[in-house]
């Protein structure tokens, strides 16, 4: 059976790094987007098996990016774990009004990335 897919969709390179580390340990394939708009066209060209969507990125938001993936029959029902380190008054809401299917705020142990992720995505 082959690897399941994650895209971590992220601007920030010491974040994406971290995640990198995290999943190397893992069967889980890892794909990459450095803003929203590049996380859409990945994930609709890719077609992952979860996304994780960090919220302030350039060109379009996390949140925009989720409402887009949902609206495609493609990614409609896509696992997406919203990761945010301005966990805003409402940023849970927003993220939850969008299609997100989990939410994340930073600063948060990787253990308990790792342990939401197989919880949306048991490893194969």
């Amino acid at each position: 059976m082959s690897a399941k897919t994650i895209l971590y969709v992220e601007d920030n390179e010491m974040n994406r790094k971290i995640v990198r580390d995290l999943l190397k340990r893992t069967t889980y394939r890892l794909i990459e987007a450095f803003d929203g708009e590049a996380g859409v066209a990945m994930a609709l060209q890719e077609r992952p098996d979860l996304i994780l969507m960090d919220i302030q990125m350039p060109k379009i938001s996390g949140i925009e990016a989720t409402r887009v993936l949902r609206t495609h029959e493609a990614t409609a029902n896509t696992p997406i774990l919203v990761i945010t380190s301005f966990a805003l008054s409402g940023d849970e809401q927003k993220a939850k009004d969008a299609g997100a299917t989990a939410y994340l705020a930073k600063p948060y142990s990787p253990f308990n990335l790792l342990s939401l992720i197989r919880k949306l995505l048991p490893e194969a």
